[in-house]
Order: C-alpha cells, then sequence, then structure tokens
C-alpha cells in the first residue's frame, strides 16, 4: 500500500512538471503519457533496490546478534524466574512487584549479575502526639518490662519508624528478603534478613535469618501495617512490643481443604524475654495455625503458640531501678480473627475482630530472691469501614500479674493492687493502598497515674509493598 501511495505521488509529480503553466490548456500527446510511464517504472525499479538492499543489512544484523548472544550466555544458563514463595492464609492488598529478567549486554558482564532485580519498597512515617504526662515513665505495676516497651511515643513531632524493604526471588528455589528500619530515637536496624525456600515438596517451607516470630497473630506483621499505631499492653509487657530474632523457622502446610499450618523455631534467645549470653541457641516455640470461609461474607483464622527462653542476668529498667533475672520464660498465646465483607467483596464496607490472650510463667531468681510468677493479658479489637476509605476502630487491652509473693512488695514485680488497662479508639483515611492518615486517642490507666494521649499520624508507602497477611 505505501509503495502505491508513493508512486501515485511521483506520477502526480511528474505530471505537474509536463503540464506547465504554459501547457495547463493544451491537449496531453502521446509523448508525454510516454515519459511518465518511464518515470514510473524507474521509481519502481529503483525502490526495489532499495528494498533488496535494507533487507542484505537486516540478515547481517541479526547474524551478528545471534553469535554474541552465543558467546555470553549458553542457553543452559538461561535465567529462569520461579514462582514467589507460598504466602501463610494471607490476602493481597497492596500492589506487588515481581523480579524482571535482565537482557544480556555486550559488556562482557555474567548473566547472572543482573539476573533477578530485587523489588524496592520505602515505608515513611510521621506523627504528631501530645499526651499529658511523659509516656515513656509510665512503668507497669508487677512487670519488668524491656527497653522498648518505655518507648510509647514522642511529644509533639516525629518521624515514627520508616523502612526500606529489598526483596526477590534468588533464583527457583529460594526467596530473600531485607528490611531496613529507622526507630525515631535514631539510627539504622535490620528489622529483618532472610532466606525462604519457595519449593521444597510435601507443604514445607524454611525461613532462616532474622525474623519476626509466629507466635503470635499481630507479631508477623511489620508496625505500619497494624490497625493502631501501639501494641496492646500484652505485648508490651510480655515480649518488648514485638519479638523478632535470628534463627530458623519451618512451617508445614497439611494438604486439607481448610487452611491448617504447623510450625516450630529455634532462635538465638537474644531478644526480651531472653538474653544474649545464652551460647546461641537459647529460644524455641511451636504454634499451629487453623482457618477457613465460614461463607461468602465470613472467614475466620485461630492460632496458638508455645514460646520458651531462658535468661542469664536479663536487667530491665524500672525508672531509676535496674533489676536483673537468671531464669526461665514460658508463654502462651491464643488468637482469633473473624472477617466479615458483603458477599466476599471489602471495598465497601468490611468489619475484622480480632483477640488475642496470652498467659507467661517465669522461674528463677529476680534480685536475688527466688521468684515463680504467673502473668496474663489480652485484647480485643474491633475496626469496621463504614465506607469506602474510611474506618473506625476501637480497642480495649489489658494485663495482670499475680501478688502471691510478699517478699516483692514495694518492687518491680509488686502488682500495688491496679490492673494496667487501656482503651483506644482510631479514625483512619485511606488515599489508597499506599496511603493511610490516622487519628487515635489513648486512655491509658496501666500505670498508677492515668495519662491520655492523642495521635495524629500518616503512613506511606513507596514502591514495591508486599502482600498483607490475613
Amino acid at each position: 500500500m505505501k509503495l502505491k501511495r508513493t508512486l501515485g505521488v511521483c506520477a502526480f509529480g511528474v505530471a505537474l512538471r509536463v503540464l506547465s503553466p504554459v501547457q495547463a490548456h493544451a491537449v496531453v500527446t502521446d509523448e508525454d503519457l510516454a515519459q511518465i510511464r518511464q518515470s514510473i517504472k524507474q521509481l519502481e525499479a529503483q525502490h526495489a533496490e532499495d528494498k533488496k538492499h535494507i533487507k542484505e543489512l537486516e540478515q547481517r544484523l541479526k547474524s551478528s546478534d545471534s553469535k554474541a548472544l552465543a558467546s555470553q550466555t549458553p542457553a543452559s544458563e538461561s535465567p529462569t524466574v520461579p514462582p514467589p514463595p507460598k504466602s501463610d492464609f494471607s490476602t493481597t492488598t497492596a500492589s506487588t512487584s515481581s523480579s524482571a529478567v535482565s537482557t544480556p549486554t555486550q559488556t562482557g558482564a555474567p548473566a547472572s549479575a543482573g539476573a533477578f532485580n530485587p523489588a524496592i519498597g520505602v515505608t515513611l512515617m510521621g506523627t504528631y502526639a501530645h499526651f499529658n504526662h511523659d509516656p515513656n515513665k509510665a512503668p507497669v505495676p508487677g512487670f519488668a518490662l524491656g527497653k522498648d516497651a518505655n518507648n510509647l511515643g514522642t511529644q509533639g513531632f516525629s518521624i515514627g519508624e520508616s523502612e526500606v524493604s529489598l526483596s526477590a526471588n534468588i533464583d527457583q528455589a529460594l526467596y530473600g528478603q531485607l528490611v531496613l528500619s529507622h526507630p525515631s530515637e535514631g539510627g539504622v536496624d535490620v528489622e529483618e534478613g532472610f532466606i525462604q525456600t519457595t519449593s521444597l515438596p510435601l507443604g514445607f517451607t524454611v525461613k532462616a535469618g532474622r525474623f519476626f516470630s509466629g507466635i503470635g497473630y499481630l507479631n508477623e506483621q511489620h508496625q505500619h501495617a497494624w490497625d493502631f499505631l501501639d501494641a496492646p499492653l500484652p505485648y508490651r509487657a510480655m515480649l518488648n512490643n514485638q519479638l523478632g530474632d535470628d534463627g530458623v523457622q519451618i512451617r508445614w502446610t497439611a494438604p486439607t481443604d481448610m487452611f491448617l499450618q504447623f510450625g516450630m523455631e529455634g532462635l538465638r534467645g537474644d531478644k526480651f524475654p531472653g538474653t544474649s549470653t545464652n551460647g546461641g541457641m537459647g529460644a524455641q516455640s511451636v504454634f499451629v495455625k487453623a482457618g477457613g470461609d465460614v461463607n461468602e461474607s465470613n472467614s475466620w483464622l485461630a492460632s496458638l503458640a508455645y514460646y520458651h527462653a531462658d535468661a542469664q542476668d536479663r536487667q530491665t529498667t524500672n525508672d531509676t531501678t535496674i533489676d536483673t533475672f537468671t531464669g526461665s520464660s514460658d508463654l502462651g498465646i491464643a488468637g482469633l480473627v473473624w472477617k466479615w465483607a458483603p458477599n466476599g467483596n471489602p471495598v465497601q464496607r468490611n468489619l475484622k475482630l480480632q483477640s488475642e490472650f496470652f498467659f507467661r510463667h517465669e522461674n528463677g531468681i529476680f534480685d536475688n530472691l527466688a521468684y515463680r510468677g504467673d502473668q496474663t493479658g489480652f485484647y480485643g479489637q474491633a475496626v469496621y469501614q463504614f465506607m469506602p476509605r474510611w474506618s473506625i476502630g476501637a480497642r480495649y487491652d489489658q494485663v495482670s500479674a499475680d501478688d502471691g509473693q510478699p517478699d516483692f512488695t514495694g518492687m518491680t514485680l509488686d502488682s500495688l493492687d491496679h490492673t494496667p488497662r487501656r482503651y483506644s479508639s482510631v479514625l483512619m483515611y485511606d488515599t489508597s493502598e499506599f496511603g493511610r492518615f490516622r487519628i487515635q486517642y489513648n486512655y491509658d490507666d496501666s500505670a498508677t497515674q492515668s495519662n491520655q494521649g492523642v495521635m495524629f499520624n500518616y503512613t506511606v508507602s513507596l514502591g514495591a509493598h508486599g502482600a498483607h497477611q490475613y
């Protein structure tokens, strides 16, 4: 079609030259028509010659590329993209990025140098908070708190905890992830850094490195994915807000219609309630999770977990008092999550009910005194999205410690006949799955002096952002 159009234009041009303004009104002779036909034949011949030359050049270029590619990347080493690791009863609520395959370059670099490009994501948080009293000087009677449990927030403006994450399928068998966090008090910490298998048979998955333990529903999630800005009181008092450690985790998902998963962990044990002087293998855990759909609108997930840690001269700070503990710490957690969305579509409306119960027993020497104590705690929360992008939530949490040993009267483990509790509410607006604005109110009665706080927060995600758990 292009050739016909070109020839037509050229013929029209020749005709214009033949029919000059002087000859415009003259009769076209046979000689004039013969000249037009001759010009058309010349153009056709020239076009055929050019087309043949172009085809020869394309063949030479194709042959050169094939030889260069064969000399750099043998066919047996061509990179492939393995499937992503299996999720743990999760639903994708945010955008994900898959690894891309890089094409070989002419620089002579090995093909594996850029075979898998990691997905990079950044999470930014910013908060303005106002408290009646200093939130970082609020001991919980009856509990020896870890270092992070005393950091409840910053008066005024703060950037919160921001994160940078890198993740990729390493090859057909492994997945890797690195998460660097920047706490509000400054510095950079490796929050998570692990490898995970993706193709083991019989439903097994192995994770090794640093990761959040699977013992609690909330514990496995990053802070920016929580509905409330702070950890519930049981997490604060018994797990120093959140338990992450170095070790190995093994999971097995049963081949059943109902989701059923068993897991176990061998951990270094240097995170609260353990210590770093335990020989490198001071904590273990086992857990089981089950869940499924009740109908199109309702689904559930239940969990049971047991965690054991050894402590050697574990130091905790209570205002100006430094306490030490040597012994064992055993913790059990039971959790239940229920989700409702009309006909399984959460876009317009949805409801999430969530609760966990904690029981801990510690046995050893506390401040040179024999100690055997039991502690309990629980929280319950509900978050309701009443219209697209808008959600409201409420939470109640409390802990309690026994008073069975009069030797600890007036010390950190004295409950002072007080039951620490807290009431929280939150209003959220999501600009998208990548942006959230929150305002949260706390009435905190965990210390002997109650405290009230209001927090305004934004949380945004840039780049790749993995799937949130169920």
